[in-house]
């Protein structure tokens, strides 16, 4: 591929910040933007060689070929676009992305790829440009960049889309609330003036942060062998069943190792005093991978921090805040937590 970059080539990257900055607090002021939650990708192509590369080491290209196809018939001959995949469910009207649906794109059967292509289309929200028309743009202050991406993009139509920008944090504050009802994941800043710094942090994200009481029912061994690597978490249905709603993820060494004597008096254990283990539904992205966990007697409960809830599961991993023994694990139902206002996800696209 013959474009003036460095291959591979990083997404700039962002840092979070707790609030929507006002407009005048950088120098040249801040341009504010929604914040997709789907993998991040940069959309190339050189005449008919098409890649997608992600965030990660993993290329996206062989999942997506409904993008590289449209990407081919609809982008600029020799281009470099950063943006977001995405797929929406729901009818018309009532429509907001899918990451369930997302994550089960990727797969290694081509049949089943091919399949889903269909089933469930992916479309890209970009929201920056590193070429177009075989002219980099790495040393362009982001609001020239945003001019290339809409000239480039705009006429192309489906699955294509320009992100919607605004240079009003009040506006900006009022998309991170309202928008959250479609799935997006809260509010990024960018300096107009800045230039494009591949990997480094230089925006600002603002995401949705919320708290909740989760039963703790089990725990999975570090993949080093030593301590806990994380913590399993259940909330109760309508019919009185704890359901595997997702997990905690980081901690120290040390308190992992810390963990496996805390926890231990709350291991279920059968007739021989073994350790009882129990296996949580596969995913695309676990295949290959143990996903056996050692039970716990559901009877501590523990406030977590999270984004969002989708469905019946946390979105993301999420973040230990407290211990909370004044708690009945019985009380944490999945209907009590907190969840955004439906909105459309149409009228994002549209905005």
């Amino acid at each position: 591929m013959d474009l003036p970059l460095e291959l591979p080539i990083t997404p700039m990257l962002a840092k979070a910040t707790p609030d929507v900055p006002e407009a005048d607090s950088v120098e040249g002021g801040y341009l504010y933007e929604p914040k997709w939650d789907g993998f991040r990708c940069i959309v190339m192509r050189d005449g008919d060689d098409i890649e997608i590369a992600s965030r990660g080491s993993k290329p996206l290209t062989r999942y997506f070929p409904e993008v590289v196809e449209a990407a081919r018939q609809l982008l600029p001959d020799k281009c470099a676009l950063d943006g977001e995949i995405v797929v929406r469910s729901g009818e018309p009207g009532a429509q907001r992305l899918d990451w369930e649906a997302l994550g089960q794109r990727i797969h290694p059967a081509d049949s089943r790829v091919r399949k889903l292509s269909l089933e469930t289309p992916a479309e890209v929200i970009f929201f920056d440009a590193l070429v177009v028309d075989g002219r980099s743009l790495l040393d362009v202050e982001f609001e020239q960049r945003r001019a290339a991406l809409v000239d480039a993009v705009q006429d192309a139509g489906h699955p294509f889309h320009v992100t919607a920008i605004t240079d009003d944090a009040s506006v900006a504050r009022d998309w991170f609330t309202r928008f959250e009802g479609a799935g997006l994941d809260g509010v990024v800043a960018k300096a107009r003036r800045s230039t494009y710094q591949p990997g480094k942090r230089t925006m600002l994200k603002i995401k949705h942060s919320r708290t909740a009481e989760a039963v703790l029912l089990g725990y999975r061994i570090h993949k080093s062998g030593n301590g806990v690597g994380s913590l399993l978490l259940g909330l109760y249905d309508d019919a009185g069943h704890l359901r595997n709603v997702g997990g905690i993820l980081a901690f120290t060494t040390k308190r992992r190792l810390e963990l496996i004597d805390e926890l231990a008096p709350l291991v279920e254990t059968d007739d021989a005093g073994e350790a009882m283990r129990g296996e949580t539904d596969r995913s695309r992205f676990s295949s290959n991978k143990d996903v056996s966990f050692v039970r716990l007697r559901p009877e501590r409960v523990v406030e977590v921090k999270f984004d969002q809830l989708e469905g019946s599961r946390f979105r993301h991993g999420v973040s230990f805040l407290r211990w909370r023994p004044d708690r009945d694990p019985q009380s944490c139902l999945l209907e009590q937590v907190d969840r955004a206002a439906a909105y459309d996800l149409g009228e994002v696209l549209a905005t």
